[in-house]
């Protein structure tokens, strides 16, 4: 009978030992996504930093204004352009 609690109570710390680590792997996975979501932000914006400046450079401002006209569906997007709203 003592051998049989000793086995449960391995049993049950073996158990909580994986779910500790489980927590801890969907914590890093958490941590790693957010952490790629922020480069890919940052990557978008400095390629429409790259694209605004051509833009501004080569006077084709009125051409990229166009082109969101017809790509932007939501206001609050359409409003950083002075675009007619829908």
């Amino acid at each position: 009978m003592v051998e049989v609690n000793k086995k449960l109570k391995k049993l049950e710390n073996l158990k909580k030992k994986q779910e500790r680590l489980k927590v801890r792997i969907q914590t890093l996975e958490a941590a790693e996504k957010l952490r790629e979501r922020k480069r890919d932000t940052r990557r978008k914006i400095l390629i429409g930093a790259y694209y605004l400046d051509k833009a501004i450079q080569e006077n084709k401002w009125d051409g990229i204004v166009k082109r969101m006209d017809v790509y932007l569906t939501r206001n609050s997007d359409r409003v950083l352009f002075d675009l007619k709203l829908f």
